[in-house]
């Protein structure tokens, strides 16, 4: 059974870095596209980054030069490292899985699996 878990989140003061962790189970996911996701109180949910594969990663202009996203296919574990948090990035973050790869989709509706989701938490 695929199962995504997420775990890292806590509260935490703006300029702040947190490591958001994901580990896939029940197969490995050394092909398939991985993205984080987030949804902040009252909005939509929101595409934040992801990695490929290979290794291309592409992240929302909201967050680039701060977050960084990677992935250890021995651990089947992706992260992101968020560094200089602003009260803004407060939300619940999301682990996505893409089974049949690609380089890239910002679109929710493309992947497969979502994790359960972990809070995230910048105070000012």
């Amino acid at each position: 059974q695929v199962q995504l878990v997420e775990s890292g989140g806590r509260l935490v003061q703006a300029g702040g870095s947190l490591r958001l962790s994901c580990v896939a189970s029940g197969r490995t996911f050394r092909n398939y596209l991985m993205a984080w996701f987030r949804q902040a109180p009252g909005k939509e949910r929101e595409f934040v980054t992801s990695i490929s594969g290979a290794g291309t990663i592409y992240s929302a202009d909201s967050v680039k030069g701060r977050f960084t996203i990677s992935r250890d296919n021995a651990k089947n574990t992706v992260y992101l490292q968020m560094n200089s948090l602003k009260p803004e990035d407060t939300a619940v973050y999301y682990c996505a899985e893409r089974l049949s790869g690609g380089h890239y989709t910002k679109r929710e509706y493309d992947y497969d699996y979502w994790g359960q989701g972990t809070q995230v938490t910048v105070s000012s």
